[in-house]
């Protein structure tokens, strides 16, 4: 016997889907509940508008990402979901969608909402070290490519070069895969160096299992790289690591 169309929410993107997957409790709302969740959306409204950055909790934050895509009902189970499931934040806001709708109440218009914002943040960051020299922004890199590239579930090797400034003026994606001579080569680094007029470059890449510290393969293409650029009047400024549990410079190290 088919179901009846009173099965159905329908949620922002026009799709039906099952009461269960729009409502975490697996019930309709009701009128009383309907209007309790409006309530609560203003009032965590008005504590972002006025509160700042800190008025959210992670799990609030999310929510009311969440407010766009669901338009009624509660948000919190959904969110706290996505935070058991993905850890952290930033962890929600960089998991794949794919990842993301297999939590409870996530679909395509809940996934596209989160991920829009994870956008927003790397191009946000993006524009604050074009728009001056990298080596007297360093925080900002790091920023950067901690937003970027320390939630990846691959390995993905970077090279920025800088102009005589040391302004950015290109951020190659060099290669995915561990870093070694295989997946990037110093030669190819360099020329590419010459052919877009770049005098110096920091080599970048993250290590998916979180910690930043460099293997002997890292030292070695490092130095590899450097000597390269040496002989081409190419300046390697540093090589950063990135990862979840934060970042490491091999200059900083001693190891450049």
């Amino acid at each position: 016997m088919p179901q009846s169309e009173d099965s159905f929410d329908f949620v922002a993107d026009g799709e039906p889907k099952p009461a269960s997957d729009d409502h975490p409790t697996g019930t309709p709302t009701s009128d009383s509940s309907k209007a309790a969740g409006k309530g609560h959306r203003a009032r965590l409204r008005e504590r972002l508008l006025r509160g700042g950055a800190e008025a959210l909790a992670d799990y609030e934050v999310l929510e009311y990402l969440l407010f766009a895509a669901i338009k009624q009902g509660d948000t919190k189970p959904v969110a706290k979901a996505l935070l058991a499931r993905f850890g952290t934040l930033a962890g929600v806001l960089n998991a794949d969608p794919g990842a993301l709708q297999q939590v409870t109440g996530v679909g395509q218009t809940s996934a596209a909402a989160l991920k829009s914002v994870a956008i927003a943040a790397r191009r946000m960051a993006r524009s604050e070290i074009s728009e001056k020299p990298v080596l007297g922004s360093w925080q900002t890199l790091i920023d950067y490519l901690s937003i970027d590239m320390a939630h990846l579930t691959v390995e993905r090797v970077r090279v920025l070069y800088l102009d005589s400034k040391n302004r950015l003026i290109d951020d190659h994606h060099a290669a995915e895969g561990s870093i070694d001579e295989a997946a990037i080569h110093p030669r190819e680094v360099i020329r590419r160096a010459l052919d877009v007029g770049a005098t110096a470059l920091i080599l970048v890449h993250n290590h998916p299992s979180g910690n930043p510290d460099p293997s002997r393969a890292d030292i070695q293409i490092t130095h590899k790289i450097a000597e390269a650029g040496r002989l081409m009047g190419v300046t390697l400024h540093d090589h950063v690591i990135v990862g979840r549990e934060g970042h490491v410079s091999l200059r900083a190290r001693g190891l450049l």
